[in-house]
């Protein structure tokens, strides 16, 4: 396997702020203002998590609560006003949820979010109990990688299998993300799974090649 690829774990936030089913509206409201955060896990038995609770779950609620007469022509569907009309996290949340191990690849809850369209996931054990949670935020966090890092890793990952000296003599230079592979190779051919390779490595934005065919070079 090429490389490393950072898995939730890394860099999910592991200490979060949950529910019970049983919370209230009012505590789940003050919940989401002080961890500075737009859902909730709601959590029951040791910590297994049986739904989640967002701001758009709780918006009915405000809405017919600031005007009941508006907010009731609003909400014409049946779940809708049933939702507003809530005041547990049992009754608002989100369930069955859409949740994430701890040991998926972060590309892994990159497609989950954008499938459910949610912008936190939480993140679970096998047997479905609450180990933290990964945000958008934190799946960019791959990309902070140092330069240098992401160069040595192709080095030593990448370019020796793909183009082994003495045949091939590539330099490899990241800069903000960039791979740029310099030098000569002797087998071009190679190139697309390089640039498949290159740009699987945690951390890598985009792969650029300067290189020129070995033999032109007097490479046998």
């Amino acid at each position: 396997m090429y490389g490393a690829p950072h898995i939730v774990s890394d860099v999910m936030t592991h200490t979060v702020a949950a529910v019970g089913p049983r919370a209230a509206f009012k505590e789940m409201v003050r919940l989401m203002q002080d961890w500075k955060v737009s859902a909730l896990p709601v959590i029951e038995g040791e910590g297994r998590v049986v739904g989640v609770v967002s701001e758009a779950d709780l918006l009915p609620t405000e809405e017919l609560r600031d005007d009941p007469d508006v907010g009731y022509l609003r909400l014409r569907r049946p779940a809708d006003l049933a939702r507003a009309e809530a005041r547990t996290a049992a009754d608002l949340m989100s369930s069955p949820p859409i949740t994430v191990r701890a040991g998926a690849p972060v590309a892994e809850a990159a497609r989950i979010m954008a499938r459910a369209q949610v912008k936190r996931l939480p993140v679970v054990d096998e047997h479905q109990l609450l180990q933290g949670v990964v945000s958008r935020a934190d799946l960019l966090k791959v990309f902070l990688r140092e330069d240098e890092d992401i160069a040595e890793e192709i080095r030593r990952e990448i370019v020796p299998d793909l183009f082994p000296a003495p045949t091939s003599d590539v330099r490899v230079e990241v800069h903000d993300g960039v791979a740029a592979l310099h030098g000569r190779v002797r087998d071009s051919s190679l190139l697309p799974v390089a640039a498949r390779l290159i740009r699987a490595v945690e951390g890598v934005v985009d792969v650029e090649f300067d290189l020129t065919p070995a033999h032109s070079a007097g490479k046998p």
